[in-house]
């Protein structure tokens, strides 16, 4: 299936490759192969059209923004770890330089400019408004066949948020010690007899049983998107998962949640709290990626298994591909002909590995969802332009 319009690809393709390349060569000199990439990357995203100017004509006038945002697209791209590495690239490295847009003549930012600019990038949510302008220019009038769903976990360095229960039990008072005057030691206190349960059977006469609860998948089909996004966890927290070998996994973090198309191009992201199922952002991710793309089918592994999934993705005019969850019984197997179509679902996993190896998933150093957030869509979006360059082939 054409997914995306080939001549476009190749139409901008030859504007870079024939004439913006040629220029900057007789500029900057030689350039790298890597430097290629970073400029096909910028001419994909422009993200210097999202970018506005914060100067008032008050007060000393800031550094040019659109060159900080280039110089973070073109962090995620070289894979450089710290802000500290990609100015120490920028002093060097004359092209790479000229290719964010600073002049050559003046003397680069400080590294706080540096951090300034992303906090304010993360806060106004710039790399995400850029990979949806991005989607929606190359893939929106495209018909996906498949668009698979998966979470991934991301390392933080940082500690846990303290849970809610844990803050509300106060920490017992320490004992009253004194050298000059010794009391005798309080009597055990006696066991307190455990109250009798009254969840089961039938309810006393005249009383009314409380509703059951409902599961957030169920309530999740009541509420808007916004509610939805609202209700996810976005703090640093422990998660534990299942690998591919059936080791169990732990870490402190967070989870990234993807929706990949065929051509390996993420759709949609979402990131939550590393405890989080993976089911609680099947709902959110759906909706978000139906504004951008149209698709057919939602392919899922078996973490995702509820009839409320289902019966949602039925809704949005999808056909589910869910792996079956036995839960202790029988398994159900696919349709030959849906058993072909789930095997799609690898592309989350590449998705999922290059984001990690060479777009800077592994290489957190922020702290707070925001600035995580943040971190990780300027890997996405250089993954997605990427890839998008890829099916020139």
């Amino acid at each position: 299936m054409d997914a995306i319009g080939r001549a476009v690809i190749l139409q901008r393709w030859n504007v870079v490759q024939h004439e913006l390349l040629p220029k900057l060569k007789n500029e900057v000199g030689a350039l790298t192969p890597k430097l290629e990439r970073v400029i096909h990357t910028l001419e994909w995203v422009r993200i210097e059209e999202f970018v506005s100017a914060s100067w008032c004509g008050t007060g000393r006038p800031p550094h040019e923004r659109s060159w900080l945002a280039n110089a973070f697209v073109a962090k995620a791209v070289l894979g450089l770890t710290t802000t500290v590495g990609l100015i120490e690239r920028l002093t060097v490295d004359r092209a790479l330089r000229r290719i964010c847009g600073f002049a050559l003549c003046r003397k680069l930012p400080s590294e706080s400019t540096f951090s300034r600019a992303f906090d304010e990038f993360a806060a106004a949510r710039l790399a995400e408004r850029v990979h949806e302008a991005l989607i929606k220019e190359h893939l929106g009038n495209e018909l996906i066949g498949h668009l698979s769903r998966d979470g991934t976990a991301i390392e933080a360095r940082e500690r846990p948020a303290q849970s809610r229960r844990a803050a509300a039990t106060p920490a017992p008072a320490p004992a009253a010690q004194s050298c000059l005057i010794t009391e005798a030691a309080p009597a055990a206190p006696t066991p307190a007899v455990p109250a009798k349960k009254r969840g089961r059977g039938r309810p006393r006469r005249g009383k009314v049983r409380a509703p059951a609860k409902v599961s957030p998948i169920q309530r999740q089909r009541q509420q808007s998107l916004a509610q939805m996004l609202k209700d996810i966890p976005s703090g640093c927290d422990r998660g534990t998962k299942c690998n591919a070998q059936g080791y169990k996994v732990s870490w402190n973090g967070y989870k990234l949640h993807l929706d990949t198309a065929d051509c390996g191009v993420p759709i949609a992201a979402l990131l939550s709290s590393a405890s989080m199922h993976d089911s609680r952002a099947a709902i959110p991710l759906s909706l978000i990626s139906a504004q951008r793309v149209t698709n057919l089918y939602d392919v899922m592994d078996a973490a995702y298994c509820s009839f409320e999934l289902h019966e949602h993705c039925r809704s949005l005019g999808h056909v589910p591909l869910i792996d079956h969850n036995p839960r202790g019984g029988m398994k159900e197997a696919f349709e030959p002909a849906d058993a072909i179509r789930y095997n799609e679902r690898t592309v989350a996993e590449r998705s999922n590995a290059r984001l990690k190896d060479e777009f800077g998933g592994n290489t957190l150093r922020v702290k707070g969802g925001t600035k995580v957030m943040g971190h990780l869509m300027f890997g996405v979006l250089a993954l997605s332009a990427d890839q998008l360059m890829r099916l020139r082939q």
